[in-house]
């Protein structure tokens, strides 16, 4: 660093005593030439700046007018396929393939719910595959084997009352249990869906749960009017609210607009009118009704008064059995029950369905 006050701090220097010059003889001064002029040197003349030119005005841009494209129908579009960037199908984590297998071409197509109806809902195949269910197409398993013997006692069961000349209660089957969280719809759909499987019998699907409906979401579909508003409206023809779906033999009815008097409506002579319009609309119809718990809820002893059987399921070392009597009495309206035990805990050695036979290509 510079100081700037060390010429204050340093002391005066001392002059020494110089010593006296000694005069000595001038010399002859020799003549000097006189220097040469420097060369004349050649400067080039500056050249000036070109004067800039006032800038021009430029007319604004005018995009060009393109003729609009003719439509083509999608149809007819020729696709390049090197130039179209690959689309990855979206993958469904966690579900076999085969569990997504569609219906077999010639059985789809020679039922009466033909793909080519506007009116056709889609049953969320994955969906049922993820909650467990059965998947119309896919291959059969256990459970598939399971409900093949509960839909053979119930079809065992409405071959009688036939015979006994009650054809329309043989053709109406009230699925109940004693409280929720016993796994009714779950057997609900699946039973529907077995049912479904039969080569002479058209399923119908009602949901009558009016307090909890649930029978739509498990299938993918969406809610709308149903059995509710053709109780309420007699104007209402309860045939144009059923649903087709693209199950073969497989149709839903929805629970429709829920009101404070639904048990009310279901004890109305509206409701024998109702089904009675259900069962005459396809005479190979078979009507399920899911209802609410039988001690949870009162419609269910009013539905069992117009069906044929009831089947009660009883949630295995869940449901006690004071309850599965009081309910059984609540629905002794109708003279055939039945009990199936659900969610049954898989003991080594006991009977169990499985893979039995040959692959078939």
């Amino acid at each position: 660093m510079y100081d700037f006050q060390a010429y204050v701090r340093a002391p005066a220097p001392v002059e020494e005593p110089r010593p006296a010059p000694v005069e000595q003889a001038a010399p002859i001064a020799e003549p000097v030439a006189a220097p040469a002029a420097p060369p004349p040197v050649a400067t080039a003349p500056v050249e000036q700046p070109a004067p800039i030119a006032p800038p021009e005005a430029v007319a604004p841009f005018v995009a060009p007018a393109m003729s609009e494209p003719a439509w083509t129908p999608p149809g007819l579009i020729e696709e390049d396929d090197a130039a179209a960037p690959a689309v990855a199908e979206p993958a469904l984590a966690g579900i076999p393939a085969e569990f997504l297998a569609q219906p077999g071409d010639d059985d789809f197509l020679a039922s009466e719910y033909n793909p080519g109806f506007s009116d056709v809902a889609t049953v969320d195949r994955a969906l049922l595959a993820e909650n467990g269910m059965i998947v119309p197409g896919a291959p059969i398993g256990p459970l598939a084997e399971e409900f093949r013997l509960v839909k053979r006692q119930l079809i065992i069961t409405s071959q009688r009352l036939i015979e006994t000349g009650d054809a329309d209660k043989a053709r109406t089957v009230l699925i109940c249990s004693a409280r929720p969280q016993d796994g009714k719809t779950f057997c609900s759909v699946n039973l529907a869906l077995s049912l479904a499987a039969e080569r002479d019998t058209e399923v119908l699907l009602v949901d009558a749960d009016v307090a909890k409906p649930d029978v739509l979401a498990r299938l993918g579909l969406a809610e709308g009017p149903g059995l509710l508003d053709a109780l309420d409206d007699s104007n209402i023809d309860v045939e144009d609210l059923v649903i087709r779906t693209d199950v073969p033999h497989l149709s839903v009815l929805a629970c429709g607009t829920r009101k404070a008097s639904d048990t009310e409506l279901l004890a109305s002579a509206r409701t024998r009118t109702v089904l009675q319009r259900l069962l005459s609309a396809n005479p190979r119809r078979l009507v399920i009704f899911d209802s609410p718990p039988a001690l949870a809820a009162s419609p269910a002893s009013v539905l069992a008064m117009l069906a044929g059987q009831v089947m009660m399921v009883v949630r295995a070392d869940k449901t006690p059995e004071s309850e599965v009597t009081a309910a059984i009495n609540l629905l002794d309206a109708c003279e055939h029950i039945q009990l199936v035990l659900n969610s049954v805990a898989f003991v080594p050695g006991s009977r169990r369905f499985g893979y039995y036979g040959k692959d078939v290509g």
